[in-house]
């Protein structure tokens, strides 16, 4: 729809220019002759840009831009005056004109002025809504979509980290959306006109990670005849995103933290530090704590990689999101495949509801692009999902608890079995790993070890560890 701009002057030769060369634009134009008849208009609708003369017996152009303002705060006025000094000028501009035109103006002037000042009302009224959407629904922040609590609170911790400077580290299960959130993190930061490069740590072998990662000189391996600037000078400036950092060797880490802490590393074959400036993003899937218990991961690396950490919730864990982002994804596919599928059945989407999702969003938006592809009518249906969303298979069977008391044990010593085969049953759930069956419990790593040593199993808990 086109723009609605009202023309107010008392000279009907005024109107009527203002209004031809308006409406060649392709704007509608009503023109009102004089001030009283643009309160009139003014209360009968609202309109995208009023252009006022200034200088009108009864009802002046200052009462005009204070009548638009009062019916529309948003409302952008257009001031035109053949009595132009410095104090009208002023006090127009206090009273929010938009601009302030004396005359005789020219043609392309009042054209361009106009085109600016309705690209700022379509900005404002833009904002309006985003705002909304964000501070009120909070449903989307850049291309994540949940209003979970616990999707709130991760858009709660991006809005906070990302004007600073600081690493992040994403943790979350596959197909929770990390990199989302690393990219909703840079594209709000100071860095955003800067590169995010991003690496999957765990997509390349060794040798050709670092290599990528650093960049090389000629001759520094059979094959490199030319030199190449690694990925990290391409994000400098910017954002560098390193995906599955757990899976990065014990030898690259080392390199790794000495890009965080001095900011500097070295090209393959070469001796002279290069200095780059980025900031550092990484995310995984692993438990970090486990591989510290089994030296698989630097602790120094691990604790300059954590100073502000965003915890991804799984799928399963986002209650309500679900509906949100199947509608989401099945209005996209719908889009992409020219088919006019308008939601699921309530029983589909009870079936998907109840689904516990191990492959989290990614697993969802694969599932509904399926169900596009198989729906017959507008809706999907049960039919149209796969076989195990249908019926979904029980949650993990619970920690086995003790047997029934033998006759003549005391509450104490009752107690401590009870400790002692929930211990031994989070062990054997988490593989052995110590780090892995204090979360199994709820428990710190400290607290964990003092309950083992209380019970005299500490040396058991240890020898299972190194077995494994």
């Amino acid at each position: 729809m086109s723009a609605r701009i009202l023309v107010v002057d008392d000279e009907p030769r005024v109107c009527q220019f203002l209004r031809t060369v308006l409406e060649a634009e392709g704007w509608q134009v009503t023109a009102a002759q004089g001030g009283a008849q643009a309160l009139e208009e003014l209360a009968r609708g609202s309109y995208d840009l009023v252009i006022t003369d200034l200088v009108m017996p009864e009802v002046d152009g200052m009462q005009v831009l204070e009548a638009a303002r009062a019916e529309d705060p948003d409302a952008v006025v257009i001031v035109i005056t053949g009595y132009s000094t410095v104090e009208s000028a002023v006090e127009a501009m206090k009273k929010g004109a938009f601009d302030y035109v004396p005359k005789p103006f020219k043609v392309e002037h009042i054209k361009l002025q106009c085109r600016r000042a309705l690209e700022q009302r379509r900005v404002v009224l833009e904002n309006r809504v985003l705002r909304h959407q964000l501070s009120v629904t909070e449903v989307r922040f850049g291309r994540m979509i949940g209003n979970s609590p616990a999707m709130r609170e991760v858009y709660r911790l991006i809005a906070k980290v990302a004007p600073t400077d600081s690493t992040v580290l994403i943790r979350g299960e596959t197909g929770t959306g990390k990199e989302l959130v690393a990219r909703a993190i840079h594209y709000h930061s100071p860095r955003r006109e800067h590169p995010l490069v991003t690496v999957n740590c765990a997509a390349l072998p060794e040798t050709l990670l670092e290599s990528e990662l650093f960049g090389y000189t000629r001759g520094a391996f059979t094959g490199a005849t030319a030199p190449k600037r690694g990925l990290l000078e391409e994000a400098d400036g910017g954002t560098f995103f390193l995906d599955e950092i757990g899976d990065v060797s014990l030898a690259l880490q080392a390199k790794l933290l000495r890009v965080l802490e001095e900011g500097e590393f070295l090209r393959l074959g070469e001796t002279r530090p290069r200095r780059v400036d980025v900031r550092v993003i990484a995310a995984t899937n692993r438990d970090l704590e486990a591989a510290l218990d089994s030296g698989g991961f630097r602790s120094d690396l691990y604790f300059r990689l954590n100073v502000f950490t965003i915890n991804l919730p799984p799928l399963r864990k986002r209650e309500g999101d679900i509906p949100l982002l199947a509608g989401h994804f099945l209005q996209r596919s719908a889009q992409r495949m020219g088919k006019p599928l308008r939601g699921f059945t309530p029983r589909a989407m009870e079936c998907l509801s109840r689904y516990s999702w191990p492959g989290n969003v990614r697993e969802l938006e694969n599932v509904v692009e399926r169900a596009a592809i198989l729906a017959e009518g507008p809706f999907v249906d049960v039919g149209d999902l796969p076989r195990e969303m249908q019926h979904p298979a029980p949650g993990p069977d619970p920690l086995p608890l003790p047997l029934p008391l033998p006759e003549g044990r005391s509450f104490k010593e009752a107690v401590r079995e009870f400790e002692r085969s929930l211990v031994l049953a989070a062990l054997e759930r988490a593989g052995g790993v110590p780090a892995r069956a204090a979360r199994l419990l709820g428990l710190n790593r400290s607290t964990f070890h003092e309950i083992t040593r209380r019970l005299g199993i500490q040396d058991r808990v240890r020898a299972t560890a190194e077995r494994r």
